[in-house]
C-alpha cells in the first residue's frame, strides 16, 4: 500500500501524487498516469502493482488543476463527469498538466531511470510525455485516445515506446492505429482482441488475458530500458 504526498510543479502549483514503494532497493521508477476517473482505487492498485514489481511508482493527480480529490467509478455518469474534467484540463494554457507530470518524473528519478505508463487519457498524456518531457527512459501508453490522429501522430518520441490497443475499441479506430504504426515505425505497437479499458478489472470491458499479456510485455519493456 502506498500513500499520497504533495509535489510541486515548475510554476509553483502543488498537487497530490500517490506513491508506492518497492520492497528493498528500487530497480528504477514508473510514473503511472490516470484515466479520466482520477487516482481512484484501480489506479492505486496498478501503482501498487508496479511497486510490487520492484519500482518506485508515482501516480500524479492530473485533474488537480481543475478539481481536487477526484475519485470516480465507471458508471455512465462517472464517464460524463470524467470527460468534462478532461476537457477542462486539455483547455488549460500550455504547458498545462504536462508540468505536473514533469514534476512526478523529477520526483521518481530519485530511484534511478524512469518509465511512464498511462491508460485512456493517461495513455495520451504518456505519449505526449514521451515526446515532450525530460528525464524518461521508456513509455507505454495503453489505448491512448487521440494519440493515433493529428496532431499527435506527428510527434517524435525521445524514448522507446510500446503502445497497446484493442481491436474492438469504439474510441480508437483500427484504421487510425495502422496509420499511427506507419507514421511511427520505431514504436512497438501491440493490438489485442479486446475493447477500450481492457486493463481495468473494474470495467465491463476488462479482458484478463489481454491485460496479463500487455502487463508482461510492458514489464519486459521497462526491464530493458529502465532496469
Amino acid at each position: 500500500m502506498g500513500n499520497f504526498i504533495d509535489l510541486k510543479a515548475a510554476d509553483g502549483f502543488s498537487f497530490p501524487a500517490y506513491v508506492a514503494q518497492p520492497q528493498g532497493k528500487a530497480r528504477g521508477a514508473i510514473v503511472v498516469l490516470q484515466e479520466i476517473f482520477g487516482v481512484n482505487s484501480h489506479i492505486r492498485q496498478v501503482t501498487d502493482g508496479y511497486a510490487a514489481a520492484g519500482y518506485l511508482a508515482v501516480a500524479p493527480a492530473t485533474f488537480h488543476r481543475v478539481k481536487q480529490g477526484v475519485e470516480l467509478g465507471y458508471t455512465s455518469d462517472d464517464i460524463s463527469a470524467g470527460a468534462a474534467l478532461k476537457a477542462q484540463v486539455e483547455a488549460l494554457p500550455a504547458p498545462g498538466v504536462l508540468q505536473d507530470i514533469q514534476a512526478a518524473i523529477n520526483h521518481a528519478s530519485q530511484a534511478g531511470k524512469v518509465g511512464i505508463v498511462g491508460y485512456c487519457w493517461g495513455g495520451l498524456l504518456t505519449w505526449r510525455a514521451a515526446c515532450m518531457l525530460n528525464g524518461l527512459a521508456a513509455a507505454a501508453p495503453y489505448y491512448g485516445g487521440g494519440m493515433t490522429v493529428a496532431p499527435e501522430i506527428s510527434r517524435v518520441p525521445k524514448v522507446p515506446v510500446m503502445a497497446h490497443f484493442g481491436d474492438q475499441d469504439a474510441h480508437i479506430s483500427m484504421e487510425s492505429v495502422r496509420a499511427f504504426e506507419k507514421a511511427q515505425p520505431g514504436v512497438e505497437v501491440h493490438v489485442y482482441a479486446a475493447n477500450h479499458g481492457f486493463n481495468c478489472d473494474q470495467r465491463g470491458s476488462y479482458n484478463a488475458g489481454a491485460a496479463a499479456t500487455a502487463r508482461e510485455r510492458t514489464l519486459d519493456h521497462f526491464r530493458r530500458h529502465v532496469g
